[in-house]
This record gives structure tokens, sequence and C-alpha cells, in this order.
């Protein structure tokens, strides 16, 4: 009994965390429609990013409810791992594409917004 009691204490702040460390965040919404066109385009790439950095730790504990629930069923348990495996791969292509989008602009010059 004690080790369910202790999973679920463990559950509950796992899920309490980002909430905890996206609260200290601010993030201003734009002041209004963006002047151009690269402005526009930053302003969609900055909320795709902020979106999959509130998502990603959501996704695995999602995946981690269902290898804990699997109750030895491995449908499940693949299951659950295939969540956690592709939530991975997706925000490892969404920081790759930020970190080449900030490279690019190093190396031609264009001032960060």
């Amino acid at each position: 009994m004690e080790k369910r009691k202790f999973l679920i204490l463990f559950s509950v702040i796992l899920f309490l965390i980002p909430f905890v460390v996206f609260s200290q965040i601010s993030i201003e919404p734009p002041g209004g429609f963006p002047d151009t066109i690269e402005e526009l385009i930053d302003t969609i790439i900055n909320f795709i990013f902020f979106l999959a950095l509130a998502l990603a730790p959501l996704m695995v504990l999602i995946g981690a409810f269902y290898i804990m629930t699997a109750a030895g069923n491995p449908d499940k348990v693949r299951q659950g791992t295939n969540i956690i495996l592709y939530t991975a791969i997706g925000f490892g292509i969404i920081l790759f594409a930020k970190g080449l989008i900030s490279m690019v602009r190093h190396i031609i010059g264009s001032p960060s917004p």
C-alpha cells in the first residue's frame, strides 16, 4: 500500500513541476499584428516553441502513466514507450529548428529579435 501512495504522490509532483516552472516565466503577447514578414515568422516560431515547451513534459507524463497502469499488458507498455519516444523526437526537432534559425541569423548578420 505504501508503494501505491508513493507512486501517486510522485505522479502528482511530476505533474505539478511544469506549472511551477512556467509560472516563473513571463511571456508577453505581441502588441498587435507584426509589421514585417520576419516579425510574423518570429512570432509564429516563438509560439510553437513555447507551446512545445509546455506540452512535452505533459506528454511524457501521459506516456509514463500508460506504462505505470499497464499491469503487464505489453501493448500498453509499448504505447507508453512510443508516446515518450515520439515526444522526445518531436521536441528535439523543435529545439534543432530553433537553433538552426539562430545559427543562420548569426551567419548572415541579422539581428536577433
